[in-house]
């Protein structure tokens, strides 16, 4: 498999979707203090995903608790329609799936004419081939390595060869792209998703419920990813 010229940088994206929603604000701080790379919300709205959780104007109120960046993951359907809310409320990168919308291309580009940096993202179901044609819009591709709608599923493995196959896709083309996994990813899980092109980690149940603390269980994934990353870069 085709590697990039030189490792991409591995950031750890705490899911708040385990957190305490009565003191969001204390629990960002938190997960920002232990180490984390960025905020990742996961925005459903019943329809898309079953469950319904994050609004526009609960992220806003905390968008002055860290310094962090905000990422959103919108499992929702037509986002188009609310995509400038979030914006607005202050999320410096926008994900939004392949599978919510007829306007994709139209989606992508309206996330970065309106100052956000957009990415895509697809289900366990859904063929590489969905996304090949707006690849060049985005900074980021999250492969889902769980059936969104639901913390704590178990990690699938058979996402990986989705994962390796969109990673030689990207260095072939030349293009600057980051790959989240999101979904399962625990110490068992991220090396063989590292390994396989990712870079970027999703983890919720892994850190709010590590009995050592959000920063070992942070450092723990960072240092289990780097690894196998250097694995692979010494092949």
């Amino acid at each position: 498999m085709p590697i990039d010229p030189a490792p991409r940088p591995i950031h750890i994206a705490p899911s708040v979707l385990p957190a305490d929603f009565s003191k969001m604000g204390d629990e960002l701080k938190a997960v920002a203090d232990a180490g984390a790379d960025r905020i990742h919300w996961d925005v459903m709205d019943g329809q898309f995903v079953p469950n319904m959780t994050f609004g526009p104007a609960m992220i806003a109120a905390c968008r002055n608790a860290v310094d962090l960046p905000f990422e959103a993951h919108l499992m929702v359907n037509t986002p188009e329609v609310l995509l400038s809310e979030y914006i607005d409320a202050g999320c410096q990168l926008i994900t939004i799936h392949a599978e919510s919308t007829i306007h994709l291309h139209r989606c992508l580009s309206q996330i970065n004419e309106g100052g956000s940096r957009a990415a895509v993202t697809i289900v366990p179901s859904t063929p590489l081939s969905a996304i090949e044609h707006v690849l060049d819009l985005v900074d980021m591709v999250l492969i889902m390595t769980v059936n969104p709608g639901f913390g704590g599923q178990a990690y699938l493995a058979s996402q990986e060869a989705k994962v390796a196959d969109l990673r030689r896709t990207i260095v072939e083309r030349g293009l600057d792209v980051d790959i989240e996994v999101d979904g399962g990813i625990a110490p068992t899980t991220i090396g063989a998703a590292t390994a396989s092109g990712a870079n970027v980690f999703v983890a919720g149940s892994a850190l709010f419920r590590d009995p050592a603390g959000l920063a070992h269980a942070i450092e723990e994934l960072r240092t289990k990813a780097e690894a196998a990353q250097a694995g692979v870069h010494a092949a």
